[in-house]
């Protein structure tokens, strides 16, 4: 019916009212939520650095940074001069250390020749060396034998072994005493040799990894030299950033406020937002409630009132509201039979 057509139609646009209002009310409490929880640093000037921080026109922050005092920007600038000599001292270690990479490899080269023989073999040379050396006496002690048994008329005679000697080892059996204690001299040597050999075969071995071990030794002097030669630099470095952080030390402290500040702003925001939405919540209901769309829906569903417009639009007398009260129409629309 047109009366409650109308009564929604009414109705709709006040609750659509109502709710643009409410969604108006929520944006600003958000807004202003959100304006109270921004970030916002706080300069400090501390004695080793003043920060600075850059913001829009909006209040939003754009750039950040600091500067040392001058006091500690004189220190940076000496230590600057420094560095620069440090730098080049390290630079230049690799060239003045590289002898002792070559004295390495020759080392190691040096190692390997000695190791490449076993003990054995070199216990087998070493007697082979020390009898070379010892044959030319040897020959000559014994020409000289045969000449004293000779000039003596010995040089035939043969009166056996000997047996045991008095250290108690097997001794060697001669045609003569002299021979005897000459060859018995001989083996004793040869003994002797031996036993020289197996040691030295053994000592070589040890030699040869011993100089591995040196080679080694340079190396790692190599190397340590080079981390010595730049520790002057580190330690001048690690002098610059500390003075580069006690400067920095205000942006930090600038930026820590401006977090806290903004936490508590945050909170602070959030009650807010919570009380402007619920204040817009509450009043969406009142707005949203239109009193001539009552009274037209009210209207749609008054059997009296229903009649009294048919008779209006019939040209009959009416009675409305029981009072007796009558009107006339002279005009007749059909179409009134609608209602």
């Amino acid at each position: 019916m047109p009366f409650a057509f109308a009564g929604s139609l009414v109705q709709g646009q006040a609750t659509k009212s109502a709710a643009g209002t409410a969604a108006a009310a929520q944006l600003e409490s958000a807004r202003i939520a959100a304006e109270a929880a921004k970030f916002r640093p706080v300069g400090v000037t501390s004695r080793y650095g003043t920060s600075q921080f850059q913001k829009d026109d909006q209040g939003n922050l754009i750039g950040a940074g600091y500067n040392v005092s001058p006091e500690m920007q004189a220190y940076q600038n000496q230590l600057s001069g420094l560095m620069g000599q440090q730098i080049q001292q390290g630079l230049g270690a690799e060239q003045q250390y590289a002898p002792l990479t070559g004295a390495a490899s020759g080392l190691f080269n040096l190692g390997s020749q000695y190791l490449s023989q076993s003990p054995q073999e070199v216990a087998q040379k070493y007697i082979e060396q020390q009898q070379n050396l010892l044959a030319p006496s040897r020959e000559r002690q014994y020409a000289q034998l045969q000449n004293q048994l000779f000039n003596t008329g010995r040089g035939g005679l043969s009166v056996g072994a000997t047996g045991l000697r008095p250290s108690g080892s097997q001794g060697l059996g001669a045609s003569n005493p002299e021979l005897e204690a000459y060859y018995n001299a001989l083996a004793q040597q040869d003994a002797q040799l031996a036993a020289q050999a197996q040691a030295a075969g053994q000592q070589q071995t040890a030699f040869g990894a011993g100089l591995f071990g040196t080679g080694a030794n340079l190396l790692g002097s190599y190397q340590q030299g080079q981390v010595g030669a730049l520790s002057p630099f580190q330690n001048t470095l690690g002098i610059q950033t500390g003075i580069e952080n006690l400067g920095q030390s205000s942006l930090t402290l600038g930026a820590g406020l401006g977090g806290q500040a903004a936490a508590y702003g945050a909170r602070s925001g959030d009650f807010t937002y919570r009380g402007g939405v619920g204040a817009a919540n509450t009043m969406q209901s009142a707005n949203a409630y239109n009193p001539y769309a009552s009274a037209l829906i009210n209207a749609s569903t008054n059997p009296q009132l229903q009649q009294a417009i048919k008779n209006y639009g019939q040209g009959q007398s009416t009675n409305v509201g029981g009072r007796g009260s009558t009107f006339n129409t002279g005009f007749y629309d059909p179409a009134m039979q609608e209602f």
